[in-house]
C-alpha cells in the first residue's frame, strides 16, 4: 500500500527541456504580438471596442500584472489609429449672457486658428481705428457737428437775450442752468432796491421774471435734448468712419469661415460690440497699461483653444494617470486681483474627458474611485452624454457663488476601467448604474494552459521584453528556467503564469547577475540564481521560525510516534514570499456529549471556514461510528503554540487523524506531516500552498537530518500541482524522503499508524484488530456507561 500511495518521481515536478526549442538564444526569436494566453478576454475588449450604443463602456478585470493596462492601451492605440480625428472645442465670450461663456465646435486644427485670427484682428484694428479717428475727414464732419451745435446754442442765447432787454431784465448763468434779473439803467437791482420799488412796479417785474425764467428753463430744455441728438449723431459718424475701417477685415473672416454659421455670428456679435466700445480702441496704450493691472479690455475678444485636436492622428487615447475631479473635468482658474479672484473664459481648463471627447479614455478603477464625488461624475456625464466645467466648491458651500457657467460640451467617449474582479463585482451589486454604463466586461486571468504554443510564446515575450530594455539576450536553458518558474507561480503543473509583472522581475534580476559574471548571455544558471535570491530576501520571516523549532522553542517532532498528534501544514506571507510552516495539532477525547471542541474557536482565534471545517468532523465521527449507538464524545482540537488568528480547512484532514488517533490510542508516526481537507465522508480534497507547504517540512527535516522515512501526506488531487525543487526531487530518488497522495481518511490513517483502517461490516461493526473496530469499541463503552448512569 505504501509504495502504491507514494507520489511518482516524474509527476514532483515540470521540467521543460531547452532542447525542444528551435532557437540559442533569443536574438534568433521574433518578439511577441498581442498577448499570450487571454484568448477570452482579447475577444472581449474586440467586440466591446467595435460595439456602438449606449452604456457600451468596458470593464477590464484582472490580477494585477496580468498586461491587461499595456495590452488594451495597445489595441485601443491600434483601433484609434484608423479614426476620424474629432474637431476642436473653443470657448468665446457670449455677449448676449457675459457668465455663460459660449462654446464653438470646429474642425481639427481651426481652433488655433480662429484664436490667431482674432488676435491679428484686435492688433490691427488697434491701429486702424484711431488712425481713422485721426484722419482729417473724421475732424472735420466732427467739427461740423460741434460748430453746427455752437451756432445753434448762439442763435437761442441771441433770442433770449431780446427778450430780456425788452422786458427790463438781464439772464445770468447760475451753476443750476440760467436765471434772469432785473435791471434799470443796465445795472443789475438789488433786493433792496427792487423793495424800494412802488407795488405795482415790483409785481410787473416778477411777471416778467417768471416769463423769462419759463423760456430760460424751455431753451435749456431744448438744448439738452439738442445735446443728446448730437452726441448720438457723434457717436453714429463714429460708428460709420470705424465701420468703413473695420469692414474689410472683417469681411476677410466672414469670407474664411463662410462653412462656420456658428463663427460668423461670433463674428457678427464681435463687430458690434467694437461699435458700441470703440473708446478702447481710440487710446490703446492707455487700455494697454490699464491690462498690466490685472484687467485686459480686450479679453473678451480672444479665443480660449481649449482642446486642439490639429496633431491628433485618428481618434484621441487618453490615459488618465491621476484622475480627480478637475483633471477629469476640467476647472475655472482664478485669478488674484489686488485680493480679489476673478476669472473669465479664458480661464477654463480642459480636463481628460474634453482630450478624449470622440475617441477613448482610460482609467484605473481604484485610482478613480478614491476620489471623492469623480464616481457620480463620470456617471451623470455618460448618462446625460455632457461635459459640464463647474468648480468642486459649487457641490460643497452651504451658500452659492456667482461664478461663470460655461456651455456644456456634448460628449461622445468609451470610457475603459481597469480594476480587480473584487471592485467589478462591488460595483455591479451595490451601484445599479453599473451594469447600464459598462455593459462589456473583459475578464483577465492569471494562468494559461501548459501547452508548446504557450512555451514559445514566453520565448517571444522574453525576446521582446530584451530588446524594449535593451537587455542581454537569453539562452534556450534560460527561457527554459524561465518557463518553469512560470509554471511554479501558478501552483499547477498544467498551468503558465500570465503575471508577466513578477516574471519580468525575473527577468531583470537574471540580466544582473549575468552582467556580474561578466555573461554576453543570460543562461540558466543566472535564471536559477536570480530565483534563489529573490527568495533569500524574502525568507526572514521562514528562516527565524525554522530556528526556532530547531532550538525547540517551537515544538514540532520529526520522528517517533505519539498519539492524538499530527504535524499539520500551513502557508504563510510575508510581503511577496509564501512559506510553509509546520504546526502541531493535537486531540484530546473523553466520554462526554460535548462534541469536538474547536479550542481556537472558543479562543476567538478561529475563522469562519476553519469552523466549518471543525464541524464536519463531527459529521464524519457520527457517520461512521453513532448509525446505532449515541456519539457518547466530548474532544478538544488544538493549533498548539498559535497565538495568530487560523483560517481555511486545509488542516481539517490532520485534525480528524489526530482525532481518530486519540480515539483508537494508537500513535501517529511524527516523521509525516499532513495536509488537505476532508468531507464527511472521510474523502480528502484538493488545498492550496502544496509545495510551500511540502518544502517547509523538508527543510525542517533536512536541517535535523533526513532519516529515510520522513514525508508528507497531501491530497491526491494536488498531485498535479507539484513543482518542487530539484533538492527535493533528487531526495525522493535517493529515498530519504517521500510524498504520498490520499484519496480518504482511512489511507492516511493507514499511513501515520501502520494499522489496517478497516471496512464496515454489514452489520455495521468493523473487523477485529482494525483501526475503526477500536475506535468503536471504545465509543461503545462510553455510550454504555453514560446510558447506565
Amino acid at each position: 500500500m505504501i509504495n502504491r500511495l507514494k507520489v511518482p518521481i516524474d509527476s514532483l515536478c515540470y521540467r521543460c527541456d531547452e532542447k525542444e526549442f528551435s532557437f540559442v538564444t533569443t536574438e534568433e526569436v521574433a518578439p511577441l504580438e498581442g498577448i499570450i494566453g487571454q484568448e477570452r478576454a482579447a475577444r472581449a475588449l474586440h467586440f466591446g471596442l467595435r460595439v456602438k450604443g449606449s452604456g457600451y463602456n468596458i470593464y477590464v478585470a484582472g490580477p494585477n500584472g496580468t498586461g491587461k493596462s499595456t495590452y488594451v492601451f495597445s489595441e485601443v492605440t491600434k483601433l484609434a489609429a484608423g479614426q476620424p480625428s474629432p474637431g476642436d472645442w473653443c470657448y468665446v465670450y457670449n455677449f448676449s449672457h457675459p457668465s455663460e461663456p459660449k462654446m464653438l465646435f470646429l474642425p481639427p486644427g481651426w481652433g488655433e486658428k480662429l484664436s490667431r485670427d482674432l488676435a491679428e484682428l484686435i492688433e490691427d484694428l488697434k491701429k486702424e481705428i484711431p488712425h481713422v479717428f485721426n484722419s482729417e475727414e473724421f475732424k472735420e464732419q466732427q467739427q461740423l457737428l460741434i460748430n453746427n451745435f455752437q451756432k445753434e446754442n448762439s442763435q437761442m442765447a441771441l433770442e433770449l437775450e431780446l427778450l430780456a432787454k425788452e422786458a427790463g431784465l438781464a439772464v445770468t448763468q447760475t451753476p443750476t442752468g440760467f436765471s434772469a434779473i432785473p435791471v434799470k439803467e443796465g445795472k443789475p437791482l438789488s433786493q433792496d432796491e427792487i423793495a424800494s420799488l412802488p407795488l405795482e412796479e415790483r409785481q410787473n417785474i416778477e411777471e416778467q421774471t417768471q416769463r423769462l425764467q419759463w423760456r430760460l428753463m424751455e431753451a435749456l430744455s431744448r438744448v439738452k435734448a439738442r445735446s443728446r441728438e448730437v452726441q448720438k449723431e457723434m457717436d453714429n459718424l463714429k460708428k460709420r468712419i470705424a465701420l468703413y475701417a473695420i469692414d474689410p477685415y472683417f469681411r476677410r473672416l466672414f469670407a474664411r469661415y463662410e462653412r462656420m454659421p456658428e463663427v460668423i455670428e461670433h463674428f457678427q456679435r464681435l463687430m458690434d460690440d467694437i461699435l458700441d466700445n470703440l473708446d478702447l480702441f481710440k487710446e490703446p496704450e492707455e487700455m494697454q497699461a490699464a491690462g498690466s493691472e490685472g484687467w485686459d479690455p480686450y479679453t473678451k475678444y480672444k479665443v480660449n483653444v481649449l482642446v486642439d485636436n490639429c496633431e491628433t492622428c485618428g481618434a484621441p487615447v487618453v490615459v488618465e494617470t491621476n484622475p480627480n475631479y478637475y483633471n477629469l473635468f476640467g476647472m475655472l482658474e482664478y485669478q488674484d486681483v489686488k485680493g480679489r479672484a476673478v476669472t473669465d473664459f479664458t480661464r477654463i481648463k480642459p480636463g481628460a474627458l474634453h482630450k478624449a471627447n470622440g475617441g477613448y479614455l482610460i482609467l484605473q478603477a481604484k485610482d478613480l474611485l478614491s476620489h471623492p464625488l469623480c464616481w457620480d461624475a463620470l456617471k451623470r456625464a455618460i448618462k446625460n452624454q455632457e461635459i459640464r466645467i463647474e468648480n468642486i466648491g459649487e457641490h460643497v458651500k452651504m451658500v452659492p457663488i456667482s461664478s461663470l457657467r460655461p456651455e456644456p460640451i456634448s460628449l461622445s467617449v468609451k470610457v475603459i476601467l481597469i480594476g480587480s474582479q473584487e471592485i467589478y463585482r462591488l460595483l455591479y451589486n451595490f451601484d445599479e448604474d453599473f451594469r447600464k454604463y459598462f455593459k462589456v466586461m473583459v475578464d483577465f486571468d492569471s494562468e494559461m494552459s501548459l501547452n508548446r504554443q504557450h512555451v514559445d510564446k514566453y520565448a517571444s515575450f522574453i525576446s521582446s521584453m530584451v530588446r524594449k530594455e535593451g537587455l542581454k539576450h537569453f539562452t534556450a536553458a534560460a527561457v527554459a528556467r524561465i518557463v518553469e518558474y512560470g509554471v511554479r507561480l501558478t501552483g499547477s503543473r498544467q498551468k503558465l503564469s500570465t503575471r508577466f509583472n513578477e516574471v519580468g522581475e525575473i527577468i531583470f534580476e537574471a540580466v544582473a547577475w549575468a552582467e556580474q559574471e561578466g555573461s554576453s548571455l543570460v543562461e540558466g544558471k543566472h535564471v536559477l540564481k536570480a530565483i534563489e535570491e529573490k527568495k533569500h530576501r524574502g525568507s526572514r520571516v521562514e528562516t527565524k521560525l525554522q530556528e526556532m523549532m530547531l532550538e525547540e522553542k517551537i515544538l514540532i517532532k520529526t520522528q517517533g510516534a505519539e498519539v492524538g498528534r499530527v504535524n499539520g501544514l500551513a502557508v504563510y506571507r510575508a510581503g511577496y514570499y509564501s512559506f510553509g510552516k509546520p504546526t502541531c495539532i493535537t486531540a484530546r477525547v473523553f466520554a462526554g456529549d460535548k462534541g469536538v471542541i474547536n479550542i481556537e474557536r472558543e479562543a476567538e482565534l478561529s475563522g469562519p471556514i476553519h469552523d466549518k471545517g471543525v464541524l464536519i468532523l463531527s459529521g464524519y465521527l457520527g457517520g461512521q461510528y453513532a448509525l446505532n449507538k449515541p456519539l457518547a464524545l466530548s474532544a478538544s482540537i488544538c493549533f498548539e503554540q498559535s497565538y495568530d488568528g487560523v483560517d481555511g480547512d486545509s488542516a481539517s484532514s490532520a485534525e480528524l487523524y489526530a482525532l481518530l488517533s486519540a480515539l483508537a490510542e494508537v500513535p501517529l508516526k511524527q516523521e509525516l506531516a499532513v495536509t488537505g481537507s476532508v468531507n464527511q465522508k472521510g474523502e480528502i480534497q484538493p488545498v492550496g500552498g502544496i509545495n510551500e507547504k511540502i518544502e517547509g517540512f523538508y527543510q525542517l527535516c533536512h536541517s535535523r537530518g533526513l532519516t529515510g522515512s520522513q514525508g508528507v501526506i497531501i491530497p491526491r488531487q494536488n498531485v498535479t500541482d507539484l513543482m518542487l525543487p530539484s533538492q527535493i526531487v533528487e531526495a525522493v530518488k535517493e529515498g530519504k524522503f517521500h510524498i504520498f497522495a490520499v484519496s480518504h481518511v482511512n489511507e492516511g490513517m493507514e499511513l501515520l499508524t501502520g494499522l489496517t483502517a478497516g471496512e464496515a461490516l454489514p452489520d455495521g461493526s468493523y473487523p477485529p484488530g482494525t483501526l475503526h473496530y477500536r475506535i468503536d469499541c471504545r465509543l461503545k463503552e462510553w455510550a454504555d456507561t453514560i446510558l447506565h448512569k
